[in-house]
């Protein structure tokens, strides 16, 4: 948790960031100047400049505390949001005194840095007494990940447009910015069946039960539940039902986070990572289309293991997981394998997504391999990677690898 910024340091910052226009600033800038002149020589009158500069100041002030509206602004921010796409949202703004207000706007200040407002500063220049207005504001996500937003504020800048007036904000919100992707037409894997412990119970039950294909006699062990007692009383002995077990296609997709370049995180995201996170998002929907059950391992900060896919859960969700994972500084190689392993029996198909190809991704794409698993390899990087490619091809299969803008520019049809 971030700590939050001292009261006193609260105060400047709204003063600064919402409190003083920008011909505000530029009045006390001025103000500043004309004061240190004034200081340095007394031949020319250049004090007059800043009595009249500010009485200005004090003239605003007061026209503040007189012309203060009593204003309330509903709706909220939108809730969710695409990466480099904007988004909108409505909201109403209501003038609850009997009189008049003018040059009013509503707005968000004090932005996370990788979100901004598109064409802020919209006047409606006269909002009669107990009358309202509907306003629309847009915001632009440039990176993924989950926002606290502060609460919209709505304000008069009347008379001089030099201080902003208005009610204190509200309760901040949260934003969920999930990454961008462009669609692709499927994944090329080779995939199968095996045998999920569970059965149905693994898919939720939605439009499935399991096939019946007869009838056989008792063995030890068998549950009670299957016998059928009709059969028992006009053989006289005890006879069960037989299911057909159930066999599903389940898909591991592995999205590498690690991340060995030091310094600065970019205001952007790392862009290999970035990259990465969009071909994952492309990869999930892919298979989101089909009957999979698809188990997606990310490791960041935090190892995240989820599961869609047959009714387990929405694509909407896989995105919302994307959209919070982190880079990893440390090698998350140690965390992602015992988790794979516990799973490679019943997985089918492993997808990994890597950003290198080096000992210890070569090492975990072995472990799946040897248990039986289909492979695909696809690595996304700039430069040459750390270990040669061609001479693993043989048991991985073909190993692609990537350039970001590949990715970004949205030219991959089929992986």
């Amino acid at each position: 948790m971030k700590r939050r910024p001292g009261l006193f340091r609260q105060f400047l910052r709204n003063l600064w960031s919402f409190k003083i226009t920008v011909h505000g600033k530029v009045l006390i800038g001025a103000a500043v100047l004309t004061a240190l002149t004034g200081l340095v020589t007394f031949s020319i009158p250049i004090y007059r400049l800043f009595a009249a500069l500010a009485c200005v100041a004090v003239v605003a002030s007061i026209c503040e505390i007189v012309f203060r509206p009593r204003l309330t602004v509903t709706g909220s921010p939108p809730a969710r949001a695409t990466a480099g796409l904007p988004a909108a949202a409505e909201l109403t703004l209501t003038n609850r005194s009997r009189f008049p207000a003018y040059d009013l706007s509503v707005g968000l200040f004090l932005l996370p840095p990788a979100l901004r407002e598109i064409a802020p500063g919209k006047t409606i220049r006269r909002l009669g007494g107990r009358r309202s207005r509907t306003v629309s504001i847009e915001l632009l996500a440039e990176r993924r990940g989950m926002y606290e937003l502060p609460a919209p504020r709505c304000y008069t800048t009347f008379p001089f447009n030099l201080v902003r007036t208005g009610p204190a904000p509200r309760r901040a919100c949260s934003l969920m910015v999930l990454p961008s992707f462009h669609p692709i037409g499927g994944v090329d894997v080779p995939v199968g069946s095996r045998y999920q412990p569970g059965g149905i119970a693994l898919t939720s039950n939605v439009g499935e039960s399991p096939e019946y294909i007869g009838n056989r006699e008792y063995r030890p062990g068998d549950s009670m539940r299957r016998i059928d007692f009709r059969s028992w009383a006009r053989l006289t002995k005890p006879i069960v039902r037989e299911y057909l077990e159930e066999y599903y296609c389940r898909v591991a997709l592995v999205l590498d986070t690690y991340v060995r370049r030091p310094g600065i995180k970019p205001r952007k995201g790392f862009r290999e990572l970035e990259a990465a996170v969009s071909l994952s998002a492309a990869v999930a929907d892919a298979l989101s289309r089909g009957e999979y059950i698809l188990d997606i391992f990310a490791a960041g900060p935090e190892l995240y293991v989820f599961r869609s896919g047959r009714h387990t859960a929405h694509f909407q969700n896989v995105l919302e997981i994307l959209a919070c994972v982190e880079e990893s500084r440390r090698n998350p190689f140690t965390l992602v394998a015992p988790a794979l392993g516990d799973e490679l029996a019943n997985i089918s198909t492993v997808i990994c997504v890597l950003l290198d190809w080096d000992a210890d991704r070569r090492a975990l794409v072995r472990r799946a391999a040897e248990a039986g698993c289909a492979t695909k390899v696809v690595v996304v990087r700039r430069g040459r990677t750390t270990m040669p490619t061609g001479g693993d091809e043989d048991w991985t299969g073909p190993i692609r690898v990537l350039h970001p803008k590949d990715i970004e520019g949205g030219g991959i049809d089929v992986l």
